[in-house]
């Protein structure tokens, strides 16, 4: 077997932190390979390196068998290495064809690539209309745009970054397969995700890092996902479990919520009910762009709503700003964590403040008392396993899923009496999602109310023992688990079954 990819004695630091620590990675033709490791491991760090994006200090890559090291993204495209990222970079306002002629180097927007969508289209499953605007496409055919996009290339290596984060099941399987017929056609496939089940089903190889380093190599169908979790993690996961139930009256009311969207892709809430009671795990499931944005805004106070139609602890709270909900115990995790959960040019301990009520004894007579701050921020980073050397460490300076670490940590220790997350454990590793779960989990074990909202399925089935799913900006009912069960979410999640009211 030959390696289309052989990355030898990589390093990389940035000051006194090693990314990369002397790591090695070969890749066979027509193989998928999975690139596993916790947050802070050097994945993105490899990545880089791989894509021409970053420098190493010291190793070396060979492509094809010769000594081949891309010294920017433009040439290691020209190589035949290309890369879907997590986070799309397509124009809604510009069709599908559009989309694509800006993505190819050296192409105008003047040439016709009709043929080549449909053909490639045709070949690998990517059902897809050129000529559609993309701002009216699910988040499954955005991502079959990218690919398209990626295999115009004529790529010998396809990097692919949390594939399946806002999928549906359905469309992870319909991706899967577009995966291994390219596999066949002898493109390899560097495969990256924290889902860990998803990596036994489609991978034949797995390299797992720690720390920077090379932990090991291995077959991942011959190991549990418990197994490579504590690979990466190197250490024992502990299994979730609620130590009591105990469900209290109701907390949190949503009573009619009706919203037209000011954006143009946006989407019209209509009829939304729900009732939230203390203790309880409530969750909230669909794929990307069904007016979870939206509905985030009203609960969180970004947005005001109508008298009536919101209420905590029986007080109408439709015109209270996010600070003053805050103030009534009522907390948020948004999905965004730059620039909305968090200041990206503020440090962690300027971060913690912004997010507290005058009341927390952070301040007195107006003077901050940094010493109370770094002490509050020291506790989270302990608790939540956060890798930053610092509490003066910019926000922005800190992995995606260290700082989702952080945020989530900062809303917990304060035990809320109800706190609403969008995503809580988007681009964190398997140990550190492990940890936030069981946090959540013990939080309602002492009263707090948690309404989560996901698209992960995964995490609402294993967390919340309501679950609703939003579709089209409406909200199903609570689907029984026992009698309909994974089914009934999977069908109401791509707009089967509809339901306007609870």
């Amino acid at each position: 077997m030959k390696y289309q990819l052989e990355v030898s004695n990589i390093t990389k630091s940035y000051g006194d932190l090693k990314a990369n620590n002397n790591v090695s990675l070969n890749i066979k033709e027509s193989s998928i390979h999975a690139l596993l490791g916790e947050n802070g491991a050097g994945k993105s760090t490899l990545v880089k390196i791989i894509y021409g994006s970053l420098m190493p200090d010291a190793g070396h890559m060979k492509w094809a068998g010769e000594n081949n090291s891309p010294q920017s993204p433009f040439e290691a495209r020209a190589n035949g290495i290309a890369m879907v990222f997590q986070h799309f970079s397509l124009f809604e306002s510009l069709t599908v064809e559009e989309n694509i002629i800006l993505g190819l180097d050296g192409v105008g927007l003047n040439e016709n690539f009709t043929e080549e969508i449909s053909k490639y289209s045709k070949q690998y499953g990517l059902d897809v209309n050129p000529q559609q605007v993309v701002g009216d496409l699910s988040v499954g055919a955005r991502q079959r745009v990218e690919i398209i996009r990626c295999l115009l290339q004529n790529p010998k290596l396809l990097i692919m970054d949390e594939p399946t984060s806002v999928l549906t099941p359905q469309e992870v399987s319909d991706l899967f397969v577009t995966l291994n017929k390219l596999a066949d056609s002898g493109c390899a496939i560097l495969y990256i995700s924290h889902k860990l089940e998803e990596v036994i089903e489609i991978c034949s190889e797995a390299t797992i890092l720690r720390g920077g380093g090379l932990v090991q190599s291995c077959v991942p169908q011959e190991h549990s996902q418990k197994e490579l979790a504590e690979m990466m993690i190197g250490k024992k996961l502990t299994e979730l479990a609620r130590t009591k139930l105990n469900i209290g009256s109701d907390i949190f009311l949503i009573n009619n919520l009706s919203q037209k969207s000011n954006d143009l892709y946006g989407v019209n809430l209509e009829n939304i009910n729900l009732n939230i009671k203390q203790g309880s795990i409530v969750g909230i499931a669909g794929v990307a762009g069904n007016g979870q944005d939206e509905l985030m805004e009203l609960l969180i106070g970004e947005k005001s709503s109508d008298k009536g139609v919101l209420k905590f602890n029986n007080q109408d709270i439709g015109s209270l700003d996010s600070h003053q909900r805050r103030q009534l115990s009522m907390f948020f995790i948004p999905e965004e964590r730059l620039g909305h959960g968090a200041v990206p040019d503020m440090t962690l301990d300027e971060n913690m403040l912004l997010s507290r009520p005058e009341s927390e004894g952070m301040t007195s007579n107006g003077v901050i008392d940094w010493k109370t701050v770094t002490s509050f921020s020291e506790q989270v980073i302990s608790d939540f396993d956060v890798q930053t050397p610092s509490t003066r460490m910019l926000a922005k300076s800190l992995s995606g899923g260290n700082l989702q670490k952080f945020m989530v940590g900062r809303e917990l220790i304060r035990k809320p009496k109800l706190i609403i997350v969008a995503q809580p454990t988007w681009g964190v590793d398997a140990g550190s999602a492990n940890n936030i779960h069981q946090s959540l989990i013990s939080l309602a074990d002492q009263g707090s109310a948690i309404l989560i909202i996901s698209q992960d399925l995964d995490e609402i089935l294993s967390l919340c023992e309501q679950i609703h799913v939003l579709s089209e900006g409406r909200l199903s009912d609570a689907v029984d688990m026992k009698k309909d069960g994974l089914d009934k979410i999977s069908q109401l999640m791509v707009g089967g079954q509809k339901s306007g009211s609870n």
